[in-house]
């Protein structure tokens, strides 16, 4: 039983594992603006990047999937260091291929995103393309924490910083889920400080 959740964990940690930015839109390209279904705290709302915009810069963070290793660890690691964002003049939104129903629980959940950061649903992967996100399949079967089925495709992880001008001024990916986090906030106040 220990070597099936061994394997479980193992697995799970996997999907969510730092890649290599593959593609992403490049520093200094206008950020794509996107409305999207989302959910913060449990609850359904209607996410406008514009409007995120209108109040500062904003950290946009592609993940595979919630409720997996590397991606529950990340979105607590950004609600663990939320007010750091916020009093560097940025606010945060996750975005995946996850459906609604599945956000509102991990934007609930008091062990990852603990009611403070907003997750938007990109199930058709438009905001992700048009973003130049890699997306993958993955076989039928694979499961999250929970033991539910993971039925969508994973995007890439990378994050987006984007200034109040709607411009990306930094990208981040390819390194593990804490990291990203960390250097994310570094150059948000890096930028603050220039500014």
């Amino acid at each position: 039983m220990k070597r099936k959740h061994a394997f479980t964990a193992s697995l799970l940690i996997a999907l969510c594992a730092p890649a290599l930015v593959s593609a992403a839109l490049p520093e200094g390209s206008a950020a794509p603006r996107f409305t999207a279904r989302g959910a913060v705290a449990g609850k359904v709302i209607d996410y406008r990047l514009q409007d995120a915009l209108s109040k500062g810069a904003v950290v946009v963070y592609f993940y595979p999937s919630a409720f997996t290793g590397g991606c529950n660890i990340q979105a607590h690691e950004f609600a663990v260091q939320y007010e750091q964002f916020v009093a560097a003049g940025a606010t945060i939104v996750g975005v995946s291929l996850d459906g609604i129903e599945r956000l509102k629980a991990f934007s609930a959940d008091p062990d990852f995103c603990a009611g403070k950061i907003t997750v938007v649903s990109d199930a058709d992967g438009r905001i992700a393309k048009a973003y130049d996100i890699s997306v993958r399949d993955i076989p039928a079967g694979r499961k999250d924490t929970r033991g539910t089925e993971i039925d969508h495709a994973l995007a890439e992880r990378t994050t987006f910083i984007i200034d109040k001008s709607g411009n990306i001024t930094a990208t981040v990916g390819g390194v593990s889920p804490v990291d990203n986090v960390a250097k994310t906030l570094e150059i948000v106040r890096r930028q603050v400080i220039a500014r």
